[in-house]
């Protein structure tokens, strides 16, 4: 019989439709090949990218080649730097100017490897990237909040096959950051612990949603996934703020990072899929609201949320808000548990 599951985190309920029980093999999304003969991203089109903000090289000047990562500014921003954000009312709507920072971290020199296909030590440099990056934007005390994502796969959003991710700074707390920073906030002043470490605990004892454990992280599947094989990274100490952490934090992250994208692109043939790391935003005084932050290093709990892009929404979930899962996560777990990597 399916289940209707809530989501403490989201707020939302989630449909488990057993009954329908999808395996790996029933999920067959195509793959694109990307034209590599004018991918900006790729070696020596260096002069195709604005200047370099970041970037690991053993040697040489800054947009040249022989690098290994880069990270630049996005060529089509949906925010711009520079103005003013003239914050004001439009008759009954409210509206701002478009600031904020995009940036796009190029992964690899290598226009076929994805992710995936990183050594542990390649993307422990991307995790720097992403470190470096969130603390030189947060400095700018316009920007409120950074998402800092990946889109793998045309279905997925990706426009250019090359691997990169995304950073987008923006002057206001989104709508979906501002829920699930209420409900860390209001959990912990009711109970005076996090929300996010309870559940860490609970799915450590119970077991049957966790895709593998490290030393310092776990891999689940969430008890309420949206979609078909979706999963959390979690660290199993608490921490708010991912740009906090040490070098051997990031290494440890890399083989997490490494094991839970080797195991979904073995199950499910290199699936489209989305990555977004949750992580504290930057905790600039709120003028008249003494008190937002106040508890945020013990209640919120930075964590990567990555959904792969197998179903599609449809009239109901857009009807409802509900959404239709086919996978149990028990099942998703247990496939992935399996993984020959």
């Amino acid at each position: 019989m399916s289940e209707l599951r809530w989501d403490p985190i989201k707020q939302q309920w989630v449909i488990i439709a057993t009954d329908r029980g999808r395996r790996p093999r029933d999920f067959t999304v195509e793959t694109e090949d990307g034209d590599m003969t004018c991918c900006p991203f790729c070696y020596g089109n260096e002069d195709k990218t604005a200047h370099e903000l970041y970037a690991i090289r053993p040697s040489g000047a800054p947009n040249t080649p022989n690098w290994q990562l880069r990270v630049v500014p996005n060529k089509f921003p949906v925010l711009r730097v520079e103005g003013d954000l003239n914050n004001r009312a439009y008759g009954m709507y409210d509206v701002m100017n478009g600031i904020g920072a995009h940036e796009v971290i190029i992964e690899t020199p290598d226009h076929k490897r994805g992710m995936a296909d990183l050594t542990v030590k390649e993307i422990a440099g991307v995790l720097t990237a992403y470190r470096v990056r969130l603390l030189d934007l947060r400095k700018d005390i316009r920007f409120r909040y950074m998402v800092l994502f990946k889109n793998h796969g045309v279905m997925a959003g990706a426009t250019l096959s090359h691997s990169h991710s995304q950073l987008i700074a923006v002057p206001l707390i989104p709508p979906l950051a501002a829920q699930e920073l209420k409900v860390c906030r209001e959990y912990f002043e009711a109970k005076e612990r996090c929300i996010y470490c309870d559940m860490i605990d609970f799915e450590l004892r119970e077991g049957a949603r966790v895709v593998q454990e490290f030393s310092d992280y776990v891999v689940i599947t969430p008890y309420a996934s949206t979609f078909p094989f979706e999963l959390r990274l979690y660290p199993k100490r608490h921490g708010h703020d991912f740009a906090l952490l040490n070098e051997a934090e990031l290494s440890g992250l890399a083989v997490a990072m490494k094991d839970m994208l080797s195991r979904l692109k073995a199950i499910l043939r290199d699936p489209p899929y989305n990555f977004i790391l949750h992580s504290a935003p930057p905790l600039q005084p709120r003028p008249g609201k003494p008190e937002f932050w106040s508890s945020i290093e013990y209640d919120f709990h930075w964590h990567i949320e990555l959904v792969p892009r197998l179903t599609q929404i449809a009239g109901f979930e857009w009807g409802t808000g509900f959404h239709i899962n086919p996978t149990a996560p028990e099942d998703a777990a247990a496939f992935l548990k399996e993984a020959a990597i």
